[in-house]
C-alpha cells in the first residue's frame, strides 16, 4: 500500500471536514458557552424580525483561532480510532463512558449510554435511535487503511445502513489506497452494498445521477434531487452521505479538488459528506495531490470533540502508527 495515499486519505478527510459549514459550529465549542447562546439569540432575532442577515460563528473578545479553517469532529474521531485500534472496540468506547468533555454523533452518545447500562455490542449499536448514521463510516476510514473489516468497531455504535456504510467506506478506501483508482474504489463499495437496502439503492441512484450530469459541480442539483427529501432534521444518515461521496468520487475521477467543493455544496449533508469524499479522493490521489494551501490548516486538530487531541498533527500521528 502507498504511504502517500494513506496520508492522502487521512488528510483528505480532514480537508473535507474543514470545508463543510458545520466545522465552524463544531469548533466554536472551544469558546465560552455565552457566545453560542448569543448566536442562538441572534438567530431567533433574525427569525422574529424577518431578517435575511443570519449570524455566523463569532469570537467577539475571545481568541479567534478556533474559528480558523480547520477540521473538526470527523477528523478527531478518525484520529481517535487510529490511536485505539489495538484495543478491543467495546473496551475503547467504554473508556469514554462518563466523560462530560466529549462531543459526538447521536449514535456514539447513545452507544456510550448503552455500554454504561451493560448493553454490549451489537445491541449497543442496534438498540440505538441513530443506528443508521455515518459515525462508523467515518471511523471506517481507519480500517480501510489497513485493509481490515470495520464490523467490530461499527457494531458498537451502528447497525443496518450504518454498518453497511462502514463496510462500504472501508472497502473503498482499501481499494483506493491499493490502486489509486476511483472506479475500482466505487466498485469495491458497491460490492458490499446490497441493492435491496436503502444505502445500496441510493448508492446506485446517486452514481447514475452524477454520471448523467457529467462533472462533480454539475451533479450537485441532481444529487440533491436524487437523495434528499429535506424532511428529516439531521443530514448524517449513512444511506445519504456515503452514496453522495461515492458518486462525487467517481464523477471527479478521484480528484479531491473537484469533488470536495461539490460535496460542500450539498448543504444538508455538509457535516460528513465532504469529509467522506475527501477521504476517498485523498486515497485515490495521495497526499501530494491535496492543494498546498489546505495542508497546514487541515493537519492540526482543534480538540473540539476530544480535548486530548488538541494540537495533534495528523501526519505525525500516522508516523507514530507505522
Amino acid at each position: 500500500m502507498s504511504g502517500d495515499r494513506i496520508a492522502g486519505a487521512v488528510v483528505g478527510l480532514a480537508v473535507g471536514d474543514a470545508a463543510g459549514w458545520p466545522a465552524a459550529r463544531h469548533r466554536a465549542a472551544l469558546h465560552a458557552p455565552w457566545s453560542r447562546r448569543l448566536h442562538r439569540e441572534l438567530d431567533a432575532f433574525a427569525e422574529e424580525h424577518r431578517l435575511t442577515t443570519l449570524p455566523v460563528p463569532f469570537a467577539l473578545n475571545q481568541p479567534t483561532a478556533p474559528l480558523a479553517v480547520g477540521p473538526s469532529d470527523d477528523a478527531e474521531w478518525l484520529a481517535w480510532t487510529l490511536l485505539t485500534m489495538g484495543t478491543p472496540r467495546a473496551d475503547a468506547f467504554r473508556a469514554l463512558v462518563g466523560r462530560d468533555d466529549i462531543r459526538a454523533r447521536v449514535s456514539v452518545a447513545t452507544a456510550l449510554d448503552n455500554l454504561a447500562r451493560g448493553v454490549e455490542p451489537p445491541a449497543s449499536g442496534h438498540d440505538n435511535p441513530h443506528h443508521f448514521d455515518d459515525a462508523a463510516a467515518v471511523r471506517a476510514v481507519a480500517y480501510g487503511l489497513r485493509g481490515a473489516a470495520p464490523d467490530e468497531d461499527a457494531q458498537v455504535t451502528n447497525a443496518g445502513d450504518g454498518l453497511l456504510g462502514a463496510r462500504a467506506v472501508a472497502a473503498a478506501v482499501a481499494e483506493a489506497v491499493a490502486t489509486g483508482s476511483a472506479a475500482e474504489a466505487v466498485g469495491a463499495a458497491l460490492a458490499v452494498l446490497p441493492e435491496d437496502t436503502a444505502i445500496g439503492h441510493n448508492a446506485r441512484l446517486a452514481l447514475a445521477a452524477a454520471r448523467a450530469a457529467g462533472d462533480p459541480f454539475g451533479a450537485v442539483p441532481a444529487l440533491d434531487a436524487a437523495l434528499l427529501d429535506h424532511v428529516y432534521s439531521y443530514g448524517v444518515g449513512a444511506a445519504l452521505t456515503v452514496p453522495a461521496a461515492l458518486a462525487l468520487t467517481e464523477a471527479s475521477d478521484g480528484e479531491l479538488g473537484r469533488a470536495v467543493p461539490a460535496a460542500a455544496c450539498l448543504a444538508a449533508l455538509a457535516d460528513s459528506a465532504p469529509a467522506l469524499t475527501g477521504a476517498l479522493t485523498g486515497a485515490c490521489g495521495g497526499y501530494g495531490a491535496i492543494p498546498e494551501g489546505w495542508i497546514t490548516p487541515a493537519r492540526t486538530l482543534a480538540g473540539c470533540c476530544l480535548p486530548e487531541l488538541a494540537g495533534k498533527d495528523l501526519i505525525e500521528l500516522l508516523k507514530g502508527l507505522s
